[in-house]
C-alpha cells in the first residue's frame, strides 16, 4: 500500500482552522472529517498556538447555575481537589494494609520466626 502523500498548510490556513475549531468547539475527529486534518497533527498546532484546550473552556451551557467567568466552578473545584488531597494518603495507606494483610497474613512488622526470649536465654548460657 502506497503511503499518502503529506499535505501542507500555510500559517494563514493553521490559524483558520484553529480558529473555527476553538468557534464551533470541534474535536479533534470533528476537525479531521471537516478539515482534513488529523488530530495529532491538530493537537500539535493547538498547542504551538497556545490556545486553550477543552479545560480551558467555559462551560457549554451559561444555564448550569454557574457565571460566565466560571469562578463558582473555579472555587468548587479547588475544595474538593484540596479534600481529596487531603484525604488520599490516608485511603492509600488504608489499601496497601489491607492488601498486605491479606498477602502476608496478620499485622505487617509482626517478627516472625524465634521468639526474642529464647535468643536471651542462649546469650546468658553463653556468659555463664
Amino acid at each position: 500500500m502506497a503511503a499518502k502523500k503529506r499535505k501542507r498548510y500555510s500559517d494563514e490556513q493553521r490559524t483558520q482552522i484553529l480558529a473555527a475549531a476553538d468557534r464551533e468547539g470541534l474535536t479533534a475527529n470533528q476537525v479531521k472529517k471537516r478539515f482534513g486534518v488529523t488530530p495529532v497533527t491538530y493537537y500539535s498546532w493547538r498547542k504551538k498556538s497556545g490556545s486553550p484546550g477543552r479545560r480551558g473552556r467555559r462551560p457549554a451551557s451559561p444555564s448550569a447555575g454557574v457565571s460566565s467567568n466560571g469562578d463558582l466552578a473555579n472555587t468548587v473545584r479547588s475544595a474538593v481537589a484540596q479534600k481529596v488531597r487531603s484525604l488520599l494518603p490516608d485511603i492509600v495507606r488504608g489499601e496497601v494494609n489491607q492488601y498486605l494483610d491479606a498477602l502476608l497474613g496478620g499485622k505487617v512488622g509482626k517478627r516472625r520466626g524465634r521468639p526474642p526470649g529464647r535468643r536471651r536465654r542462649r546469650r546468658a548460657r553463653k556468659a555463664k
